[in-house]
């Protein structure tokens, strides 16, 4: 199995978004062309995919505020699960995230996705003894 790491470019949209469907990552509340778009306005640098054989396998996207970093969108296709993928693209983004000074990782699992915390654990991610608020400014 080779696999190629590489950004991502607005020609990816479509096979990233089925790959997002795929894995479960949508929501009626998250456009997932509007998430794209605006993701591409700030620090595209921070938006991977993994392709095998010219086909997108995994996509991860980082967002980074001056003070702490973020992943959304982290996904693998199903047949590409538990062979090292996810947790190679999820290295390559704390890796950018680094290089821009960034101290702490946060990421969020939604309580229907519980099925991914050993993966999160196997990578050192540790709950927080935090609650997450949030406010939709925008609708989608």
């Amino acid at each position: 199995m080779e696999i190629n790491y590489r950004l991502f470019t607005k020609e990816d949209s479509e096979a990233v978004i089925d790959l997002w469907r795929r894995c479960k990552l949508i929501v009626p509340w998250n456009d997932p062309e509007k998430d794209i778009l605006r993701k591409l306005s700030v620090d595209d640098d921070l938006f991977i995919l993994a392709e095998e054989k010219g086909g997108i396998i995994a996509s991860a996207m980082g967002g980074y505020d001056g003070h702490r970093g973020y992943i959304y969108y982290l996904a693998v296709l199903p047949e590409f699960q538990k062979k090292g993928v996810g947790s190679e693209i999820l290295k390559k983004i704390e890796t950018k995230l680094l290089n821009k000074g960034c101290p702490k990782i946060n990421l969020f699992v939604r309580d229907t996705n519980l099925r991914v915390q050993a993966f999160y654990k196997k990578n050192k991610y540790q709950i927080q003894e935090s609650q997450i608020y949030g406010k939709r400014l925008i609708e989608d």
